[in-house]
């Protein structure tokens, strides 16, 4: 049974429109009037082999911040609604992403008890028009509805748009591996019995 979900979510600041299929090949649709954090979603999609749609309108006028957060509030929404009761799933994923010269490390559980720590250089910019420093306000958003305690830690890299490009692609491949299915699992990975 393939694990799929779709949702909008309209407010004064931004419609959106996305689905997702945790279970798919990496097949992307992505406009949300942010070039760079389109890229980063494709990336996300692409090392995650997930299929990902998103439509997003926002006030990008003003800024990209409110388009980028709940662009992360409906993805976490989705992923939450796609695993059900994440029954069978590994739960933990991790990966470490070379970037040129940057190196990050993405590791998160799908425990259902959302809390997000994020250690990126302090001196992070723009690139191009995206402020680099809203990719922590996706995370957070993302974490929180997903169910995600989420680590992200940059060991070390010089250019944003490399650290932000292996954050995006780590968390792609963590998240893939933590919703996989494992058949030696009974009910959930946890000793409380629910997850």
């Amino acid at each position: 049974m393939r694990r799929i979900a779709r949702l909008e979510r309209y407010t004064s600041e931004t419609r959106i429109s996305a689905a997702i299929d945790l279970d798919g090949t990496g097949e992307r649709e992505i406009s949300t009037g942010i070039p760079f954090f389109d890229h980063m979603l494709d990336l996300f999609s692409r090392h995650g082999f997930f299929d990902l749609t998103v439509q997003a309108e926002g006030d990008i006028g003003v800024d990209n911040h409110h388009t980028v957060e709940d662009i992360g509030i409906v993805l976490g929404s989705l992923v939450s609604e796609a695993l059900g009761d994440r029954r069978g799933i590994v739960r933990y994923g991790h990966a470490v992403t070379p970037m040129d010269e940057t190196l990050s490390e993405v590791s998160l559980d799908l425990s259902n008890r959302p809390f997000l720590v994020y250690n990126v250089p302090d001196r992070m910019g723009v690139c191009g028009t995206f402020d680099t420093r809203d990719v922590k306000e996706f995370m957070r958003a993302f974490s929180g509805k997903g169910g995600l305690n989420l680590h992200v830690n940059v060991r070390y890299g010089e250019n944003d748009h490399h650290i932000v490009e292996s954050v995006f692609k780590g968390l792609g491949r963590a998240l893939a591996q933590a919703v996989s299915l494992d058949s030696r699992i009974v009910g959930h990975l946890s000793t409380k019995g629910v997850l």
